[in-house]
């Protein structure tokens, strides 16, 4: 019976037909397999991750995203570097938490960094021979900035070609100068697999029947999805009289009610764009069936605050959890293994699956 068939990662079944009229979803295991989590999550390094906007910034900050590497971005003058959190002594983590310094100290053992990771000194080592070397210097990592938001990675590249959709729409904003509100972040701990988080965020479909306040703020037959390679874009038009961006001649929206860019990009990265300026959520997963995300908010315009498709983000957040929560019992059950889509309505959640399997 298909309800007991196990499979491998990288088997047939593993293969989204590129066609979403006879495509189906994901096999469950992608939900509810330890195995298939792990080996998801050791490639998350080879992608870019959002670290943080300038204006969070001080001279040590620590990063939160779904590496697991730690790592700290430190401010030295006008310089960011993306460093290693591990000290080159015995592994204990140099900084637990985010604030200001002249150097980095290791708690353990009194090991010193200037901020771009350099070695500094160590007490009790003067007898240690061909000390120190390159290697008691911190690790420094890829770092990228776009309009003053820094991403980090291990190893991917082509910054620009994944920046390039979102700049595409959204860099006529003066994101550089938005300001971060300590008061809209947020970090919620779900009962779900990261990757329902993501289909449910990749549609609009669910809207009507979900969220019944964003419904009246957004033209649902309006709504449209945009695929890009390693992303998907969500365009969320008002209903009238409703807040919406005030477009630049030369957009290629012009003319158009716009509420909200969504931006997805792979694997967890969601840039929320609206009149007011940016919500930044991570999904971070913890296990299987949990996972963390992160709520980050960099405000341009206060008085558009509390209005339109960013109005109450909290309330669609909480709406978004008991879905996911009760979609992770779903597919746990012996009696679900795929499901299919619906070619007019998740085209997303079609392309993030064929990102994540191919």
């Amino acid at each position: 019976s298909a309800l007991f068939r196990t499979y491998c990662v990288g088997d047939d079944m593993t293969i989204i037909d590129p066609d979403i009229r006879k495509a189906e979803t994901l096999p469950s295991r992608f939900y509810t397999d330890s195995n298939v989590l792990n080996e998801i999550l050791f490639s998350f390094g080879n992608h870019w991750h959002f670290a943080a906007h300038r204006s969070q910034l001080s001279s040590v900050h620590s990063i939160d995203n779904s590496l697991r590497e730690p790592m700290l971005l430190t401010l030295d003058g006008g310089d960011v570097h993306c460093i290693s959190n591990v000290c080159t002594h015995r592994g204990m983590l140099v900084c637990s938490e985010s604030g200001k310094a002249r150097r980095l100290q290791c708690p353990y053992h009194g090991r010193t960094f200037d901020l771009d990771g350099r070695f500094r000194n160590m007490p009790e080592f003067s007898e240690v021979e061909n000390f120190p070397t390159e290697n008691d210097h911190l690790t420094q990592f890829p770092l990228a900035e776009w309009k003053g938001m820094l991403f980090n990675t291990i190893t991917a590249d082509n910054f620009e070609g994944f920046i390039e959709a979102v700049d595409a729409r959204v860099g006529w904003l003066d994101i550089e100068n938005f300001s971060h509100d300590i008061s809209r972040h947020r970090s919620y701990t779900i009962d779900s697999n990261w990757a329902l988080y993501v289909d449910n965020y990749l549609e609009g479909f669910h809207i009507p029947f979900v969220h019944g306040d964003l419904h009246q703020v957004l033209d649902y037959d309006g709504y449209r999805t945009e695929l890009f390679e390693g992303g998907v874009l969500q365009i969320g038009i008002a209903n009238e009289g409703e807040p919406c961006f005030d477009l630049p001649a030369n957009h290629p929206d012009f003319g158009q009610k716009v509420a909200a860019y969504y931006y997805w990009l792979f694997p967890g990265l969601m840039l929320n764009f609206y009149p007011w300026g940016l919500s930044v959520n991570l999904v971070i997963p913890e296990a299987v069936d949990r996972t963390r995300i992160v709520y980050h908010g960099f405000v341009d315009d206060a008085s558009m605050l509390g209005q339109g498709a960013g109005g109450d983000l909290d309330k669609v957040e909480a709406e978004d959890q008991f879905v996911v929560e009760g979609c992770q019992k779903g597919v746990s059950s012996v009696a679900y293994e795929r499901g299919r889509y619906s070619p007019t309505k998740e085209t997303g959640v079609h392309h993030f699956h064929r990102i994540l399997t191919e």
